[in-house]
């Protein structure tokens, strides 16, 4: 098994030898870097795309730096490593990907206009492999994360934590755990017949 990461490399590692696996550092958002982690796989069978990161702001004072940072990030990287697994699953007659997208793609969330459209673009991406894909027996899948307890989330202030609440049925933030047994479920056998969906582990924000 292969964690890949562009920062963060001591919790990478941390990640890698629990599941006894080796943490790689690659750049998805540059193709050459995606396919070269793909290569380092080796023969894969499953793809989970979780690669993202945030640079908010009001649309009126959103530089182009902080969209296709975004974009590229969050959307490219998706892209890139799809491509570069997607022809040997295909030859194999078998594979499983599930990309990480977020209910903001679905619903959208001010301030937030490029991760937003990136997070839709890995719906759309999603759905197309699922097709493209399933004669070969390969699914393609999506997870939508509502508000999970994550470094992303922590600098939230108080005012906005307890609006996120308040909008949870469920009334509390998800755990890493909670987003983790979804794609694990999505990427098992007992999946074996779902390709093309988004399943949303939000605790009732996006219903």
């Amino acid at each position: 098994m292969i964690v890949s990461y562009r920062s963060g490399a001591g919790e990478a590692e941390a990640v890698a030898a629990e599941v006894g696996g080796r943490a790689v550092r690659a750049d998805v958002s540059v193709a050459a870097e995606a396919a070269r982690l793909v290569e380092e796989a080796g023969e894969l069978d499953i793809l989970v795309n979780n690669a993202g990161i945030t640079r908010d702001g009001l649309i009126a004072r959103m530089s182009d730096d902080d969209w296709r940072a975004v974009l590229e990030t969050n959307l490219s990287g998706t892209f890139h490593t799809c491509r570069a697994a997607a022809r040997g699953m295909m030859r194999r007659r078998r594979g499983a990907i599930v990309n990480v997208t977020s209910v903001v793609g679905l619903h959208g969330n001010p301030g937030q206009t490029n991760y937003a459209a990136s997070k839709a673009g890995i719906i759309g991406l999603t759905k197309s492999l699922a097709r493209e894909l399933g004669s070969r027996g390969v699914r393609a899948n999506a997870v939508a994360p509502g508000y999970v307890a994550t470094a992303l989330t922590e600098v939230l202030g108080e005012e906005i934590r307890s609006g996120i609440l308040s909008a949870t049925p469920l009334g509390r933030l998800g755990e890493p755990a909670d987003i983790a047994g979804a794609v694990r479920f999505l990427c098992s056998d007992e999946a074996s017949f779902i390709t093309g969906e988004v399943v949303l582990v939000d605790g009732g924000l996006g219903m």
